[in-house]
This record gives C-alpha cells, structure tokens and sequence, in this order.
C-alpha cells in the first residue's frame, strides 16, 4: 500500500487574463445568439420564417420578461 502526500503549502496558480479571453468572448457570444432567438425571433425581426422558433423558445420568454402576446 502506498501512502499519499498532501502539500498543505501548496498555492493555487494563476490564470492569466489573456487566455481566458478567447473563452469569454465565445461564451459571450453564444449568448448574445441565444438572447437574441429567445427575445427578439418574431415579426420583423425575424430570420426563421415560420413560428417554430417562437413556440421552441415561448416559455423561456415568459421566465425572462419578454413580451410575446
């Protein structure tokens, strides 16, 4: 049997900024997407032709504040 050790000294590293940034940029992004199909997908507005993406995303309109009727 072996015994494991456990440094208590240890120091958590840190992450550089500039590598996570690509990361945050993706993410924010995706989530400027998602916004946009739950919040503004309807009418005018409008890339998807059709109601199949209003009725996907009705719900979640509701939970976040978007008026829709």
């Amino acid at each position: 049997m072996s015994t494991a050790v456990i440094d208590t000294n240890a120091l958590p590293v840190p992450i550089p900024v500039r590598e996570l940034l690509p990361y945050v940029i993706f993410a924010g992004l995706l989530f400027m997407l998602a916004l946009y199909f739950v919040g503004a997908e309807e009418g005018a507005t409008s890339i998807v032709k059709g109601m199949y993406v209003h009725e996907f995303v009705h719900d979640g309109r509701h939970l976040l504040g978007f008026p829709c009727h």
